[in-house]
């Protein structure tokens, strides 16, 4: 994401690295490092920074939602499964709330 399609406000939307290799044709596709180690450590920090940030978003959606995930174990204790109908139902009489977009 970071060096292939230049998605980071951090180093700008540059392309990192020269890709070798056919995906296509059964060969995993190899990045050639044309870049400095500060340009680098800059991509491990921003690589660094988005996990953290998923992670954060992950865990905050997990942490305001406690209620919902409480029901649907609870569901699966008394029943073992809970099918598509089940679950839909725990969600529709709760109040669920999404992640912020970033």
């Amino acid at each position: 994401m970071v060096t292939r399609f230049g998605m980071s406000d951090r180093l700008g939307p540059v392309a990192l690295g020269r890709q070798q290799g056919n995906p296509f044709m059964g060969r995993d596709v190899m990045a050639e490092r044309d870049f400095s180690d500060e340009t680098a450590a800059a991509i491990d920090d921003e690589v660094r920074n988005l996990v953290d940030q998923a992670y954060r978003r992950a865990k905050d959606v997990l942490v305001k939602n406690k209620h919902v995930l409480d029901a649907i174990a609870n569901q699966l204790v008394d029943k073992e499964t809970v099918d598509s109908e089940e679950l839909q139902a725990i969600l529709n009489i709760n109040d669920v709330t999404m992640a912020a977009i970033a």
